[in-house]
Parts: C-alpha cells; sequence; structure tokens
C-alpha cells in the first residue's frame, strides 16, 4: 500500500484513482478519508458541499469491491433530483430545508452499484432555475479561480467542488446549460448527454418534458466517458430511449480522427445580446487549430429565431413550476408566496397558472421544429460550435436580484394581464443572467448533446468554455474530440487552477 498524501489526491482524476484501488495501493476507506481532508480544508471559504455524511461514507468504503473503472471514487450528490434514501436533499429551497428523501433515485442508484462513495451534497440555486448558485437557504458558492467570482449555476456546488479538488467527479444535472455553464466558468469538463442517455426517476419518466438530464462534472475526458459508461442505459418505464453505444465511450477516446471533418460555428449570440471578446477569441483560436489539423470550418447563422425559441423555453419553465406549486400547496394547504420561495419561482409559478394547453403545446412544437433544422445542420457538419457562455463568471450577487428589484418584478407580473405580458415580464426577469449564457439552452430543447470544453481564458486569466454539439445520440462524437482536443496545446483545464498549484 502506498499512502495517499492530499496533494497527490487532488492531482489524481477518478479513472486513475480507481486503478490504484484496484491495485490494492490504496484503499476506498482512504480515498474518501483525503477527500474529507480536502473538504474541510476548502470548504468553508467556498461552499461548494451543503450537507455532508462522513460517517457514512467512510463506514460504505470499507465495502467496495473495486469492479468497475470509477469503484470507491468519493462522489458528491446534487442537493435537487439525486436522492439519497433517508439522507436529506433541500432542492436549494427553504421550503425543503428538512426534507429527507423517502426513496433513492435511480441515477444515485446506478453510481452507487458502480462502486462510487457518496460524500455529501452540493450547493443548487432554488429548484435549479438559475445559472448562477446563490440560493437563500445556503448562500452563494464560490469560484475556486476567484472568490469574487461566481461558480455558475444550476450545478455550480458540483464545479466548486471538482474544481478545488474536493472530489474528480460531482453529480450534476442540465436543464438549460446547469453542466454547461458551471463548466466554463471553472475550467472543467461539462458534458450534457442526449436526451434519454441516463436515469431518470424513479417518480417521474421525464426532466422538464425531456431537457433536463442528469449527469457529472469531470476535469478530464476520460471521466466524463467513464461515467457514461455507467450511467448510459435504456429504461423501459422513461419517456425517451436512447440505444445503448455498445462500444463504450472509454474505449472510443483511443480513436483519433481518420477522416477530413466538418465543423460549423457561430460567435453571435442566438438572442443577440453581447458576447465577449474573450469568447470570442476562444471561437477564433479554435478555428484556426481546427484548420491546421486539415479539417473545414464554416460559419453559419442559427437556424432558428432564439428569442422566440427561448421563450418557448421558458413556457415550460412556467408549466413545470405551476405544478410543483399547486401540487405544495394541497400538501401544505396554503398558498405559497414570496416569503416561502425566491423570486424566480413564483415568477414562473404565476405564470404558469394561465398558460394555456394549447400554448403549451405550441411551446414544445417549437422544440421539435428546432430538433429538425439542427438535425438538417448536421446533415452537413459534424459538430456544431459556439462560445459555452459569452463572458467569465460573473461577480458573486450581481445576478441575484435586490429586494428592490424583486418587488419590481412582483408589481410587474400582478399587474399583466394577458399571457404574453406575463412572459415579456419572465423574458426581462432572466434577460440579466441570458446575457451571460444565451447558448446552452438550444441542446436541452432538440435533445442533443452537447459538451462544454476548457479551452479558453480572458486577460485575467479567468476560464472561459468551448461549446460542440452533435447529432443526437452521437455522444461519442463529442468525447473523442474532446479527448482528441485534451492532448494539445488548445487545452487549459485546471493548468493554472490555484488550488491545484498548492
Amino acid at each position: 500500500m502506498i499512502e495517499l498524501k492530499r496533494r497527490e489526491y487532488i492531482q489524481y482524476d477518478g479513472v486513475e484513482l480507481a486503478a490504484l484501488v484496484r491495485a490494492k495501493e490504496v484503499s476506498a476507506s482512504e480515498l474518501v478519508e483525503a477527500s474529507i481532508t480536502q473538504e474541510k480544508k476548502v470548504n468553508g471559504a467556498l461552499n461548494a458541499v451543503v450537507h455532508n455524511r462522513h460517517d457514512e461514507a467512510l463506514q460504505e468504503a470499507k465495502r467496495v469491491e473495486g469492479k468497475s473503472p470509477l469503484s470507491g471514487v468519493p462522489f458528491l450528490l446534487k442537493d435537487i433530483s439525486q436522492s439519497l434514501k433517508g439522507a436529506r436533499i433541500t432542492s436549494g429551497s427553504t421550503l425543503f430545508k428538512d426534507y429527507v428523501a423517502p426513496e433513492e433515485a435511480n441515477y444515485t442508484k446506478t453510481l452507487r452499484e458502480a462502486g462510487f462513495v457518496f460524500t455529501g451534497f452540493t450547493n443548487t440555486p432554488e429548484f435549479a432555475l438559475k445559472n448562477i448558485t446563490e440560493p437563500r437557504l445556503h448562500g452563494p458558492t464560490r469560484n475556486p479561480w476567484c472568490h469574487s467570482r461566481s461558480s455558475g449555476g444550476s450545478s455550480g456546488g458540483a464545479a466548486t467542488a471538482v474544481a478545488s479538488g474536493i472530489v474528480p467527479i460531482a453529480g450534476a444535472s442540465d436543464g438549460g446549460g446547469s453542466i454547461r455553464i458551471p463548466a466554463s466558468f471553472t475550467g472543467l469538463v461539462g458534458l450534457k448527454p442526449s436526451r434519454g442517455k441516463t436515469p431518470v426517476g424513479p417518480s417521474v419518466g421525464r426532466n422538464w418534458q425531456g431537457a433536463a438530464i442528469d449527469f457529472v462534472l469531470t476535469r478530464t475526458v476520460r471521466d466524463a466517458a467513464a461515467a457514461l459508461d455507467i450511467l448510459q442505459t435504456v429504461q423501459p418505464e422513461a419517456a425517451f430511449q436512447t440505444p445503448l453505444y455498445e462500444q463504450g465511450y472509454l474505449h472510443t477516446l483511443r480513436r483519433a480522427p481518420t477522416r477530413q471533418l466538418k465543423f460549423a460555428y457561430t460567435m453571435e449570440s442566438p438572442v443577440g445580446t453581447p458576447v465577449s471578446e474573450a469568447a470570442k477569441e476562444a471561437i477564433r483560436h479554435v478555428v484556426r487549430y481546427i484548420e491546421q489539423e486539415g479539417h473545414i470550418v464554416e460559419e453559419v447563422d442559427w437556424p432558428f429565431d432564439g428569442e422566440e425559441l427561448m421563450r418557448h423555453y421558458y413556457a415550460m419553465n412556467c408549466g413545470e413550476m405551476s405544478h410543483l406549486f399547486h401540487n405544495l400547496e394541497r400538501q401544505m394547504n396554503h398558498p405559497l408566496t414570496l416569503e416561502h420561495v425566491e423570486i424566480e419561482s413564483w415568477m414562473l409559478a404565476e405564470a404558469g397558472k394561465t398558460i394555456t394547453a394549447r400554448e403549451y403545446v405550441d411551446s414544445l412544437h417549437a422544440w421539435d421544429t428546432a430538433a429538425r433544422n439542427m438535425s438538417q445542420l448536421h446533415e452537413t457538419y459534424t459538430y456544431f460550435m459556439t462560445p459555452t457562455t459569452a463572458n467569465t463568471a460573473p461577480p458573486v450577487g450581481e445576478l441575484t436580484h435586490s429586494p428592490r428589484k424583486m418587488a419590481q418584478l412582483q408589481e410587474e407580473m400582478l399587474r399583466a394581464t394577458t399571457n404574453e405580458a406575463r412572459q415579456d415580464a419572465i423574458y426581462e426577469m432572466f434577460l440579466p443572467s441570458l446575457t451571460y449564457t444565451p447558448f446552452t439552452q438550444l441542446a436541452n430543447l432538440t435533445g442533443q448533446p452537447a459538451i462544454s470544453l476548457p479551452l479558453a481564458s480572458d486577460d485575467e486569466g479567468m476560464p472561459i468554455g468551448v461549446q460542440l454539439m452533435a447529432l443526437k445520440g452521437h455522444d461519442h462524437l463529442l468525447l473523442r474530440a474532446a479527448s482528441y482536443v485534451e492532448q494539445s496545446d488548445l487545452w487549459k483545464g485546471f493548468r493554472n487552477n490555484p488550488y491545484f498549484q498548492q
């Protein structure tokens, strides 16, 4: 057995740590102890982990058999949807501050059976509705690269946990960019798999009408590939199915491109909002690299009306929140007000009360039209490339509404007399956040896989990601491309992350 020191632990990725466990060079218990030590060292300043289960994890680590490519690896679940029976899970909301899960999520069960050891839960905005992680219940999560900056959302706690070395892999979910946005802001690999690729339920057969999917955040491509090998499923009771990739995602990383590929790209925001020079230069730099490698790169226009599509995305959010509020109000026997929830949750639920069935179906049809248009684009191009985010991470607090702004938004919603006016109010409420992150929602609506890669930074050294999308079900192509550039000078990753220089 070797003695695994804290610094060595944070330098390894999950695949390497699991290999040490299989070789009996270290034990799963030692990995968990190293993770707990790092969490205690850094979490006070970062607020990534909001509740832990250290004692349980140390006991569970003793029973790890080390059979899968990631067995024995410490893992943090996201504090929403990734439930563990008997453990507290709050969804980032004061409404659920004492809620204990009565059953285990299929996602969690799959990871547990693969040998992961769950050490706790990471911070998330209320109901995972925002692209920053600053819930009223737990407070803001901070970016390891700069503590005055946000790590993004809604998987901001997970991103900070991975980017600060607490765990090499953490549970995340993505309903509008919630894996890719924090990956961009913290220099990580953020894959959103194809719709239907990973487990849902057991209580639901779809998440956000198929827009949301549970996966992970990682520092390396091979950890993402190994996790997708574990999580990919064909789940009979789920609403959406994607065929299994029988060759295995980890195996496919060994294959370099054997033919000339065609890339489409754009640097323009689909909703007409500003895009920073750092984000544009990231794309230009990657375009030059692709051309030097002998592939074809062509600039294209967005094949849809971006603002209209975002409004259809928000219509789904309104319906989902109205449904949630209706059920909660029945259980609690009182209406939910701004005393109980945050302004975004309340606004969406209010607007969702009056959306008609026709309008909701119109929204879903718009998703399908966008999926068709993107499918046609991929008949010509293997990859579609954009910045992941329009800028580097915002300062903590910039995108959290002040009490004065909340009162203004509340009044605007109460004054609205038509569905169109209510949807206008929703759009205006989210516009400051959308300005930072206009590129990610498309893949959630079309069901395509998309990945954020840590390929750039701004003049201050803050990371910013480049997003690749592929045809639905072609997750292997994204991982293969990611693995290829991971070996190049393009890759920045956590090379300059201060937590890995200590």
